[in-house]
């Protein structure tokens, strides 16, 4: 995608810089077009005069950058509002053909390819699933769908691909015992660069690579109603549950890119018989635990994969499922808010959305009966990206490292 080209910026678009150091007015120009495009993002249509006021820069000044952006195709101009005191407005909103990325989702029980919009919109997918991942398969399959999405695309869309996005576990051969895989079967993985593979294959694309839990919350943030909030915890259940940290309105990854790894928070597990012990939220609140449910009931396990939007065949053993996943993450939840005192916590997944309603109704009673003295309430409510939350945050994440706000661009040389 052609570079935007540098702006004249007066003094006062210049935000106060948070570490004392210089700020240059190409980084300044690149903050503000992103803090714009954010703001369109979030709030769906914008007129000039409404982000100056939100962002406070001059009226002159948003002027200038927004016109450069229209210019670019990354936004577009609505109809003309009539009927208010002054002047009509025009509202600009993003533009959906203004860029696109490409999504690479590898789960523990199937992989997704997708090519995504700028609004988020999935243009194509390609899907295999399978008992457990292989890296080759993996690479064989992304060869062999990849082309076809981008196919889709006109020359000129093509142009504007910002990279591939992968959203993955880490540490797969953790979990062999877990997805019963063959021992060893995926110890390839400790070495497997996937990063470095796609990039060999597809040279043309930058890569970037986010753990898959991450991702999800990336995509909850910058598309769904995560947006909303400041701060939030974010919990995706999949095959196994993982989490993720919203700080300030900005993704917090931690040191090692794997902070929010709420999936291996202690909670007490209680058993049939009685009886209860210390275990990690993951062999609780996890899919993996009502596949295992199904089987025990002479049911395929596979049917959860199969019929993704549609679970109210599995009757009893999603009920029972549904009941031991909320009490793990009532008790995960309430351990969170004695850490942080987070504004909301959103609960999502690989799911049908009646089954994410009644989950979070349940998380919600169970919580309830939690002694949560000295603890800030927080709202627990529903994702709304839904199962393909972690395949859109992986798209998604080329076209955040290319437009999203970023402190960082003030600063670069």
């Amino acid at each position: 995608m052609e570079e935007t080209a540098s702006l004249p910026v007066p003094d006062d678009a210049a935000p106060p810089s948070p570490s004392g150091r210089g700020t240059n007015q190409t980084g300044v120009r690149l903050y503000n077009e992103r803090l714009i495009l954010s703001l369109i993002r979030r709030h769906r249509a914008l007129a000039k005069v409404e982000i100056a006021r939100l962002t406070g820069l001059s009226t002159q000044t948003t002027t200038v950058i927004m016109n450069r952006l229209q210019a670019d195709g990354l936004l577009i101009a609505g109809e003309r509002q009539r009927g208010r005191i002054g002047q009509p407005s025009v509202p600009f909103s993003l533009n959906p053909d203004g860029a696109f990325g490409l999504g690479m989702m590898i789960g523990r029980r199937s992989c997704d390819l997708v090519l995504l919009d700028f609004t988020a919109g999935i243009r194509a997918r390609a899907r295999i699933t399978y008992a457990y991942p292989v890296p080759e398969a993996l690479m064989r399959f992304a060869e062999a769908e990849l082309p076809g999405l981008v196919g889709r695309l006109s020359a000129g869309q093509r142009a504007r691909i910002t990279g591939l996005g992968v959203a993955m576990p880490f540490e797969l051969w953790n979990w062999e015992a877990d997805l019963e895989a063959p021992p060893g079967e995926l110890g390839i993985w400790r070495t497997f660069d996937v990063a470095a593979e796609l990039s060999r294959r597809f040279p043309s694309f930058p890569v970037h690579v986010c753990n898959d839990a991450t991702s999800a919350c990336a995509a909850e943030l910058t598309f769904g109603r995560g947006g909303a909030y400041r701060d939030f915890a974010y919990l995706y259940i999949g095959t196994f549950v993982g989490g993720g940290i919203v700080l300030n309105g900005s993704l917090f990854p931690g040191r090692s890119g794997n902070a929010g790894a709420l999936g291996s928070m202690p909670i007490l597990r209680r058993e049939a018989d009685g009886n209860a012990s210390l275990q990690q939220l993951i062999r609780t609140a996890s899919i993996y635990r009502l596949e295992r449910r199904l089987i025990a009931s002479g049911r395929p396990g596979t049917d959860i994969w199969l019929s993704p939007d549609d679970w109210s065949k599995f009757e009893e053993p999603l009920d029972n499922w549904m009941d031991e996943a909320a009490d793990g993450l009532a008790q995960a939840i309430a351990a969170m808010l004695s850490v942080i005192d987070f504004e909301a916590v959103v609960i999502d997944g690989a799911f049908p959305a009646d089954v994410r309603r009644s989950l979070v109704a349940r998380t919600l009673r169970r919580l309830e009966g939690i002694d949560r003295q000295g603890l800030t309430e927080a709202a627990v409510v529903e994702g709304s990206v839904g199962r393909d939350a972690r395949a859109i945050g992986g798209a998604a994440l080329p076209l955040l490292a290319t437009f999203a706000r970023d402190f960082d661009v003030l600063f670069k040389e």
